[in-house]
């Protein structure tokens, strides 16, 4: 697996406590895979967290509820309640522009 960082950029440290049962499977995977334990981890916990934060961030619709989003966003525009056009105007008039 190739690197995507240089050395000089791995600042950071990780530090875990593992059972020995879990230290002795994760370094013969990572000897199978021909790489040095702290590679090992380091690519597989970035891959999790990677399919994490996608699990997260990515929003998925079934087929209906994709045609009931869609319909929302071609709808005309519905009309804004004066209670909501106040409340603006009041937040415009106390909260300057930065």
């Amino acid at each position: 697996m190739a690197e995507t960082t240089s050395r000089s950029s791995k600042a950071e440290r990780l530090v875990a406590r593992v059972s020995l049962d879990d230290k002795r499977t994760i370094e013969r995977a990572a000897a199978l895979s021909g790489q040095s334990v702290a590679s090992f981890v380091i690519a597989h916990a970035r891959d999790a967290a990677e399919r994490t934060l996608e699990r997260h961030d990515r929003i998925r619709l079934n087929a209906e509820d994709s045609k009931r989003f869609v319909e929302g966003l071609l709808a005309p525009a519905r009309k804004v309640p004066k209670a909501v056009k106040d409340a603006f105007e009041d937040y415009r008039q106390t909260v300057r522009e930065a």
